[in-house]
C-alpha cells in the first residue's frame, strides 16, 4: 500500500535583527513537523528581496528594525504580496503597537516575551486565517469598537498618525529634522509641519518641550 502524501510543512521568514532572537525561533519552529523556518532577514530591505524572490506562508517581523519602520515594511510587504500574512513579534508594549500594526495590516502581534508554547499558538492561528493578539489586547479593541473606550485609559501618543508616530521616535532618539527628512526620504517642510501636529496632539509648547516628551516616553518603553 502506498504511504500517503506527506503534507508540506509551511515556510516562514523570520525579519529581526537580533541573531540571538532569530536563532531561537527558527530552534522552535523547525521543531514543528508543520513549520519551517526557510529565510533570515536583518533588516527591511533583506526582507522585501526575499519576499520578492520567495513564496513564503508567513512572515513573522520585528518592527523595531535598523533601516526601516516596521509600520512601513508591514505597508510595503502588503503592497507587494496582499496575500502574505505577517504576524508582528514585539518587544514593544502592545498598547502602543498592536492596533497600528493591525491598521497597516498584519495579522497579529505577540510580545517577544510570551513563552514558545504561545507563540506556536499565535503563528498557527495566523496561518489558519485568523488575527492574534492577546487577551488584554482583543478586550481592548472590543472595547474601542463599541465605543465604551475610556479616554483617560488611552495614551496621548495613540492620537498620532503613523508617520507622526515614526518622527516622534526619532526626535526621542536625538534625530534633527534635517536628518529626519533624509531618513524618512521627505521634505525638512514635510518634517517641520509633523513636529508642529505633534505638538499640538500632545499638548506641548516648544520644540523643547517635545523633545523631553519623546525621550522620557522612548525610555518608559524600554527605548529600542
Amino acid at each position: 500500500m502506498a504511504a500517503k502524501n506527506k503534507i508540506p510543512a509551511k515556510r516562514l521568514l523570520i525579519v529581526d535583527d537580533h541573531p540571538m532572537m532569530r536563532n531561537g525561533l527558527a530552534q522552535l519552529i523547525d521543531n514543528e513537523g508543520d513549520l519551517k523556518v526557510v529565510a533570515e532577514a536583518d533588516n527591511a530591505g533583506q526582507a522585501i528581496q526575499a519576499i520578492a524572490k520567495n513564496k513564503f506562508d508567513l512572515a513573522l517581523v520585528d518592527i523595531s528594525l535598523p533601516d526601516k519602520n516596521g509600520l512601513e515594511l508591514i505597508k510595503d510587504i502588503r503592497t507587494l504580496k496582499p496575500d502574505l500574512p505577517i504576524l508582528v513579534v514585539s518587544m514593544h508594549d502592545e498598547l502602543i503597537y498592536a492596533e497600528r500594526v493591525l491598521r497597516a495590516g498584519a495579522r497579529g502581534y505577540i510580545m517577544k516575551q510570551e513563552g514558545g508554547q504561545k507563540f506556536l499558538i499565535a503563528i498557527r492561528q495566523v496561518l489558519a486565517g485568523k488575527v492574534f493578539v492577546s487577551e488584554k489586547m482583543s478586550a481592548r479593541i472590543l472595547e474601542n469598537f463599541s465605543g465604551i473606550q475610556m479616554e483617560s485609559s488611552s495614551s496621548p501618543v495613540q492620537k498620532l498618525s503613523d508617520r507622526e508616530f515614526e518622527v516622534f521616535q526619532l526626535i526621542g532618539h536625538g534625530v534633527g529634522t534635517r536628518d529626519i527628512a533624509g531618513r524618512l526620504h521627505l521634505s525638512v517642510k514635510t518634517v517641520e509641519v509633523h513636529r508642529a501636529n505633534i505638538k499640538g496632539k500632545l499638548n506641548l509648547g516648544t520644540a523643547t518641550e517635545l523633545v523631553h516628551y519623546a525621550v522620557r516616553w522612548l525610555d518608559a518603553q524600554g527605548r529600542s
